[in-house]
């Protein structure tokens, strides 16, 4: 009885974890946050920091709304999970302003603007006003890990066939011991503009949904003939 408990447990823990990272990712399956995707991912250091932030709004906003699911009342939900999230999103821009100065200049406008993230509403909405708090919260973080990982593989594209590095000014914008992080992968590379402009991030963006739905058709087809009723056929 109790093994049957935790394995269920184990596969709901891992539903999630595989919905936030890739099943349901932010913008891989749902397409939500362009904006920020395209205007912030010209370097992986700039990915990093913004979906550090959102990640943080993100697990913040699940765990308070969870805690506070039963006196928020239906008509008035979307309002108060609106100042909620503003409320987060106000304290990180507070707190980036004040320890990482460099970074929340280069961010500047689409830190504010997490607040009318979607994906932030959407799971405070379809999730965290519905579950208990630590699954609130683990959603929260895997929604914000996968939507991270979007942005620094996006922005790592576009860094390194646009200048040839990666994780460039790691060590300005997020820290002293972030320096480790910076790579100078094409020495005295000449650069290539169009992909660090908007429309290299549109078409690196393309390729990786595109990528995506291969691997998901992949997945299946090999699914497929694993199962019984495949292998019989």
């Amino acid at each position: 009885m109790s093994t049957g408990t935790n394995d269920k447990d184990r596969t709901a823990w891992g539903k999630i974890a595989r919905d936030g990272f890739w099943d349901n990712n932010v913008i891989l399956a749902q397409s939500l946050a362009l904006c920020p995707l395209l205007a912030v991912t010209g370097t992986a250091t700039n990915g990093l920091g913004m979906g550090l932030a959102t990640t943080a709004v993100l697990v913040a906003s699940g765990l308070m709304i969870s805690l506070l699911r039963g006196l928020i009342t239906p008509e008035v939900r979307i309002p108060v999970f609106v100042l909620i999230i503003a409320v987060l999103v106000t304290l990180v821009d507070l707190g980036l302003n004040a320890w990482l100065h460099d970074l929340h200049k280069v961010l500047g406008l689409f830190i504010p603007l997490i607040v009318t993230n979607c994906a932030i509403l959407g799971r405070a909405e379809s999730f965290a006003s519905r579950n208990a708090v630590m699954p609130a919260a683990f959603d929260g973080l895997m929604m914000g890990v996968g939507f991270t990982f979007v942005l620094v593989l996006l922005g790592a594209i576009r860094e390194i066939i646009g200048s040839g590095t990666l994780f460039a000014n790691a060590e300005l914008l997020l820290g002293e011991g972030m320096a480790f992080l910076e790579l100078t992968l094409i020495p005295e590379y000449r650069g290539f503009l169009l992909a660090i402009l908007p429309p290299g991030g549109f078409l690196a963006l393309g390729f990786m949904l595109a990528g995506k739905r291969l691997i998901d058709a992949r997945v299946a087809a090999i699914k497929r003939r694993a199962s019984p009723a495949g292998a019989m056929a």
